[in-house]
């Protein structure tokens, strides 16, 4: 039975990583969660699971989760820790041997490197990862010998069907979208785009971040690099298609033009159990759900307009000039999203901001995770120096 970490364990991958667990409780004991401030949702999951050792965000978090216990006659022994160091030590537990790497933006991503540097075979959810060190992660993976499979539906899905065929083989990855909420929104549109209605996704439940990169398709952008860190392909063999349908959830297209594809229901179970059980495949029985193709009945696919949706380009471009750009990326893109949600800045505005960051970033080379984080720290406050200057010089709607 192989022990699991949950970074994140209170989100939407975190919770769908623990239903998917109830399909497979002869093959994981859960021996370490992390989570951030939802100390409700995480209580109720230690009484659940009985981890060894619960990691909230703050230390000032700790005694109301105790007193969440007590309240439900949770008496177990639970080590309850807080911060980075926390999640660092339930990645690093000498009973862990897998983890889900699913915490919010950058905010696992100490605790990743570490459990990569002891060995521990990683499901990485969290595409901000591979964006802002992927250089960093993919070198200390390769010198573990370590193995990081990829959760997201899109990457999960490039990672099956590179099971068909080599690596030379492959002319092209071909990453799909739903194309958010806006697909056929005017660029003069969205300029009035207000947060409520970019959280409306039409396919997926996600969290507030991610469901406005969808909106805007930085989420696309990030995937590109993610991509090009996961499987060692660079950007001029990785291309985007918008999917509305969201049932083919990435293809691969080898140089004789065979085409190899995977579909799917859009439920995030799938990819987690997929990479939990690799290099198995698990019957659903019945805790899954199954692809009805005959009411699937058309999938169509269009080229992502970049003109109306400049965050792919900006994606691309971080990929190829390399060096700090994506890791400024990212950084730009939390702040811009955070302003947007708090109605300081226009939907509009996000590309905007995030092009004046990566205008006066270097694309030197980041060799250690102590480099990614001081350029991560750098690329905010530049960030939000940019989101006071750009909110002061207008009324937003």
């Amino acid at each position: 039975m192989k022990g699991l970490c949950i970074l994140g364990s209170t989100g939407s991958i975190g919770q769908n990583s623990l239903r998917v667990l109830s399909g497979l409780q002869d093959r994981f004991r859960v021996v370490s969660l992390s989570a951030g401030r939802n100390i409700d949702v995480l209580a109720e999951q230690i009484v659940a699971f009985r981890p060894s050792i619960a990691v909230v965000a703050e230390s000032d978090s700790i005694a109301p989760l105790r007193a969440r216990l007590q309240a439900r006659n949770f008496h177990d022994k639970v080590d309850i820790l807080a911060g980075t160091d926390g999640q660092v030590e339930a990645a690093t537990h000498p009973k862990v041997d897998f983890v889900v790497a699913a915490a919010h933006g950058t905010t696992g991503l100490v605790a990743t490197y570490r459990a990569i540097c002891a060995g521990k075979t990683v499901g990485l959810a969290n595409k901000e990862v591979m964006v802002v060190a992927g250089e960093v992660i993919t070198e200390a993976a390769r010198s573990h010998g370590v193995e990081v499979l990829p959760i997201d539906s899109e990457h999960c899905a490039v990672h099956q069907c590179l099971r068909s065929g080599l690596h030379q083989e492959v002319r092209r990855l071909i990453l799909t979208g739903s194309g958010g909420p806006f697909l056929k929104v005017s660029r003069k549109q969205l300029d009035f785009v207000t947060p409520e209605m970019a959280l409306k996704h039409p396919v997926w439940k996600m969290g507030g971040r991610i469901t406005i990169d969808s909106a805007t398709l930085m989420n696309k952008g990030f995937e590109i690099i993610e991509a090009h860190w996961l499987f060692g392909f660079p950007s001029s063999q990785i291309e985007v298609l918008i999917h509305p349908e969201s049932i083919i959830h990435s293809m691969i297209e080898f140089q004789d033009g065979s085409v190899m594809a995977q579909l799917s229901v859009a439920d995030m179970r799938l990819p987690i159990q997929y990479a939990l059980t690799y290099p198995e495949r698990v019957s659903a029985n019945g805790n899954l759900p199954l692809l009805d193709l005959i009411a699937t009945r058309r999938l169509r696919f269009e080229k992502p307009d970049e003109r109306r949706f400049p965050c792919l380009a900006l994606g691309r471009s971080a990929l190829e000039k390399g060096g700090a750009m994506p890791c400024a990326l990212n950084a730009a893109d939390e702040v811009a999203v955070e302003a947007f949600l708090a109605h300081r800045l226009r939907f509009s505005d996000i590309p905007r901001l995030i092009e004046g960051v990566l205008s006066e970033t270097s694309e030197s080379r980041l060799s250690s995770l102590d480099e990614v984080l001081e350029c991560d720290k750098r690329s905010r406050e530049r960030a939000r120096e940019l989101v006071e200057d750009m909110a002061g010089s207008r009324t937003l709607v």
